[in-house]
This record gives structure tokens, C-alpha cells and sequence, in this order.
């Protein structure tokens, strides 16, 4: 029988990730930024973004915790703060990503796969957030499986979706799009909750221990 505890987690990693990644809220921007592409050119560019996220995400929260010696409870109480700005942004469906002109448009088509698709829009603050809170959480070696499998299924569901953007925007509309993105901005605010709570928990029960030994 599965662990219950193990396939929690799962679904909080895929659907934490999801939300943050937001693919169906990138599409608009991708399709606008490449509307003078060719369609190779595009899968190649979708391809590098997705790649650059996926490393970015692994080897940044890793780096940040070790050479900083931050503390997780702080980084947690961070973190949903920063979640919570970004659901509550999608929950009044505005996309909180940087808007780009129509001549950086132009100037960034050699190297957009890089910045904005990959960064900040694939993976922002939220999306680096994320993964180290839940790196940190994962105390077993399966749980840090899970969320690697996660992160990797994740980019390769937002890979396909890039690739399909022409079609699927036309299928879900912008009503659509606009439901989506507030049920999934719902979401996030419920995690940022849980996210800042539980930081916040050790550090007052520390507090009123030390206050009571002294």
C-alpha cells in the first residue's frame, strides 16, 4: 500500500509547482513573443526555457541555503509572503510577470528562451521559493525523489504545453484562461498560508520557551 504521507506531498509538489510555473498564463506572452517565428525555431526556444528552468530551480535553492546559512523557518515565513503576492495577483486574474514592449519584443528574439521565458517567467521568485522550502522539507531520500520527479514532470508538461499554445489558446479562450488562473491563484494563497504558518510556529514556540526560562 502506498505511503500517504509520501503521495501528500507529491500532490502538493505538482500542484505547487503548476501553479507557480504557470504555463497556461505564459502562453499569451510566448505567443506574442513569437509571432514572427518559425515553428522550429519556437520548439527550439520553448526547449532551452524549459531546460534553463529546470536547472536553475535544482542548483539555485541548493546553492542559496549552503552559502548562506539561511535559516529554513525564515526563509518559509519569506516564501509565503512572496506566494501570496503572486496568488493574489492571479486570483484578481492579473499575471504578475514583467510586461514587455513591442520593440524589447523584437530585440529579445535570439535570446528569449533565456530571459523572460525561462526567467523570471518559468521560474520566478515563487518557483525558487517553492523548491526550497520543499527541499528543505524533504527529510527522506524518497521524498527528495518525489520532488525531483515532480520538478522534471512538471517542465516537461509545461514543455508540451508551450508547444501546443497556438492551439490550446484558441480552444480555452481568454474566459477561460481567466477562470483558470484565479482557481489556481486560489490555491497558491491557501499554500502561502500553510507555508508561512509553519515557519512561524517554531519561531514563537522558541520564543515563549526562552521568555519562560528566563
Amino acid at each position: 500500500m502506498p505511503d500517504t504521507s509520501i503521495l501528500a506531498f507529491a500532490f502538493l509538489c505538482l500542484t505547487s509547482f503548476f501553479t507557480l510555473t504557470n504555463p497556461l498564463g505564459t502562453m499569451p506572452v510566448f505567443l506574442t513573443m513569437t509571432q514572427d517565428m518559425a515553428e522550429p525555431q519556437r520548439r527550439a526556444i520553448v526547449r532551452r526555457a524549459t531546460f534553463i528552468s529546470f536547472v536553475t530551480l535544482l542548483s539555485f535553492g541548493q546553492f542559496l541555503f549552503k552559502f548562506f546559512g539561511i535559516s529554513t523557518n525564515g526563509f518559509r515565513i519569506a516564501a509565503g509572503i512572496v506566494i501570496l503576492k503572486i496568488g493574489y495577483d492571479m486570483l484578481q486574474a492579473r499575471v504578475s510577470h514583467t510586461k514587455l514592449k513591442d520593440e524589447e519584443i523584437k530585440n529579445y528574439a535570439n535570446d528569449i528562451s533565456v530571459t523572460p521565458l525561462a526567467i523570471p517567467l518559468l521560474c520566478g521568485p515563487g518557483a525558487i521559493a517553492n523548491g526550497i522550502m520543499l527541499m528543505e522539507s524533504a527529510d527522506t531520500l524518497a521524498l527528495k525523489g518525489v520532488l525531483i520527479g515532480s520538478i522534471t514532470f512538471i517542465y516537461t508538461l509545461t514543455y508540451f504545453i508551450l508547444r501546443a499554445s497556438t492551439r490550446l489558446v484558441k480552444i480555452i479562450g481568454e474566459t477561460g484562461n481567466n477562470v483558470m488562473m484565479r482557481l489556481m491563484g486560489l490555491l497558491l494563497m491557501v499554500i502561502a498560508v500553510e507555508c508561512f504558518v509553519t515557519g512561524l510556529k517554531p519561531i514563537v514556540i522558541d520564543t515563549i520557551q526562552s521568555a519562560m526560562g528566563h
